[in-house]
């Protein structure tokens, strides 16, 4: 019935919809025709659940941490170690 909307995302799915916008987001279209959605925790990168961050175990994104209260995930399993990390979409907190 309905056809489903797959995301042409880069690899870190870098695009920002405007100058005032802090989340990163993906194209609908392969090439960009004003269609796009936020990227999320299943978007490349993907983010690693559960991580280690600090002292604590975290399976969601989390805003501890980010100093612009965005919420965010590791990209490995153990963000003390490795040091990488995605932002997450306004809906994935």
């Amino acid at each position: 019935m309905f056809a489903t909307l797959q995301a042409i995302c880069r690899i870190d799915c870098p695009f920002t919809p405007s100058s005032s916008s802090d989340y990163d987001w993906c194209s609908l279209d392969t090439e960009f025709q004003g269609r796009w959605r936020y990227c999320t925790g299943q978007d490349p990168p993907k983010c690693s659940f559960p991580f280690f961050f600090k002292q604590k175990i975290f399976h969601h994104c989390t805003k501890e941490g980010y100093i612009f209260n965005r919420s965010w995930c590791s990209l490995t399993k153990n963000y003390n170690r490795d040091r990488k990390w995605k932002q997450c979409s306004p809906q994935n907190f």
